[in-house]
């Protein structure tokens, strides 16, 4: 019996190292892909640029495109044609250059001379990058850039994957599945999993392979092996020994529980703000909107989302400096109303956007409190976001601030699904997510408020939460009026 319980807690080890171990390379693969395609299309907008204003110039002839491409290391060739597929650049082409424009010019349509834009294409073992531009004489020429691999590998995988790796080894693969790039040989590694790298390599993916012999399974297997020799030898103790293992186990995989939700809700946060900021400006940058109002709305959405974006990070940033003991606050006297009119602006897009009746009570004269401005508007924003989070058909928010037994009262409520009482005491601590059925759907990272207590007793002050299910909550930060000595 003992023997089939030991067995039982050894493989839920295993399977929980491995699981983990899955869902952390599926997150550094995807960071990996995005980060490649970024690097990437950035560098392709800045080429793209600078062909344009060759072609629009009054010296975009032959030797200025000739002198452009020896500038260039990441485009092997470089091809002009007009609208009748006739060879504008270079004047001389191989047999092999002419099978590739048969083939590339088959693959444009009509509509993309006059649409204009890029495409990305994959001919035999090139990667050519397609885009139409407008001549000096408002003629379009379509380019083709055939990527140097080489430079591809040096210029972009290298600076942009290199730094990604540790035990693991990232590569790029091709759409043949051949390894363009690893940092060493994969031929001996076991593939863990793959990621596409999007629109700018077509089929390309970047693969994440770990050594033989380092899997999290195998690596717990040695480890069992290594127990159950030591538990032989120590048969004496043997029940001691199961008692110890089995607790071992089960702290180990509520740790891993625990470290997976977290990385899994950072993630899911992360990546709402970026969707929203990349829809926008992609929309920016193919013209797509008509008015410069719309434009200006377009910008401060990006701007604001950035800085949501930005809160998130420093919210995983502070906690960690807060495990480490290294978190400092620079307390000083601070405006009030200011702090908390800026900390709201950065969230009116989503408030107006999900329809929020908000009410800010400030009275005009509250002096200056001693705090650290930035901390505090952090602490407000946490609140405000979770506000936003847990309201549910009701959408109504109120912020006031006011002075009482000489502390700063810096209050946000709202009219969402409440806390229930035996839980309230809870909601502070790190990591913790109530069960209710009604917040599953609502991600979060479960350190915002653990936060919020941290910098309210950091400054001398507390964090209090009034709530009741259904009718809404209401959080309030106390700052003292005199600092600290």
């Amino acid at each position: 019996m003992l023997a089939v319980l030991g067995s039982l807690s050894l493989r839920q080890w295993e399977s929980s190292a491995e699981l983990l171990f899955r869902e952390q390379a599926r997150d550094m693969a995807s960071m990996a892909a995005e980060k490649v395609s970024m690097v990437l299309l950035r560098t392709e907008d800045d080429i793209l640029g600078r062909i344009q204003a060759i072609l629009g110039g009054s010296d975009g002839g032959p030797g200025t495109l000739g002198q452009f491409l020896a500038e260039a290391p990441l485009i092997r060739r470089l091809y002009l044609f007009d609208r009748r597929g006739r060879l504008l650049f270079p004047s001389a082409s191989t047999a092999e250059d002419r099978g590739l424009f048969a083939g590339l010019l088959a693959e444009i349509p009509q509509s993309f001379w006059e649409r204009g834009g890029r495409r990305h294409l994959i001919w035999g073992d090139q990667v050519v990058l397609a885009a139409v531009f407008k001549t000096r004489g408002g003629a379009p020429a379509l380019a083709a850039l055939a990527l140097d691999l080489d430079a591809l590998r040096r210029e972009i995988f290298e600076p942009t994957l290199g730094r990604l790796e540790g035990p693991t080894v990232l590569a790029v693969i091709d759409h043949r599945d051949r390894a363009v790039y690893s940092r060493e040989p994969v031929d001996q590694a076991e593939r863990v999993i793959t990621t596409p790298l999007g629109a700018e390599l077509p089929a390309w993916r970047v693969a994440l392979y770990q050594p033989r012999g380092a899997s999290p399974r195998q690596a717990v297997r040695r480890q069992t092996t290594i127990f159950m020799v030591a538990f032989g030898l120590l048969l004496v103790v043997i029940v001691a020994g199961l008692v110890a293992t089995y607790r071992l186990v089960q702290r180990e995989t509520e740790m891993a529980r625990l470290k997976a939700d977290f990385v899994a809700n950072v993630s899911h946060d992360l990546k709402t703000p970026l969707s929203l900021i990349r829809m926008f400006g992609e929309t920016l940058e193919m013209g797509r909107v008509p008015d410069e109002r719309t434009r200006r709305e377009y910008y401060r959405v990006i701007t604001r989302e950035s800085e949501r974006l930005s809160r998130l990070i420093d919210n995983v940033l502070d906690f960690s400096r807060i495990e480490g003991g290294r978190r400092l606050y620079d307390i000083v006297p601070t405006a009030v109303e200011p702090l908390v009119r800026d900390t709201l602006e950065a969230f009116s897009y989503p408030l107006s956007q999900q329809g929020f009746k908000v009410e800010v009570a400030v009275p005009p004269d509250l002096p200056d409190v001693p705090m650290d401005a930035e901390a505090v508007s952090q602490a407000l924003a946490n609140l405000v976001d979770n506000a936003i989070k847990y309201s549910a058909e009701r959408k109504s928010l109120r912020v006031d601030a006011r002075i009482r037994d000489d502390h700063l009262a810096l209050s946000v409520a709202d009219e969402g699904i409440g806390i229930p009482p035996e839980e309230q005491g809870r909601v502070f601590e790190k990591f913790y997510r109530a069960g209710r059925s009604e917040i599953q759907g609502r991600r979060g990272s479960g350190v915002g408020l653990a936060l919020v207590r941290h910098i309210a007793e950091a400054h001398g002050g507390r964090v209090t939460v009034e709530s009741r299910p259904g009718e809404g909550s209401r959080f309030t930060l106390w700052l003292p009026l005199a600092s600290r000595a």
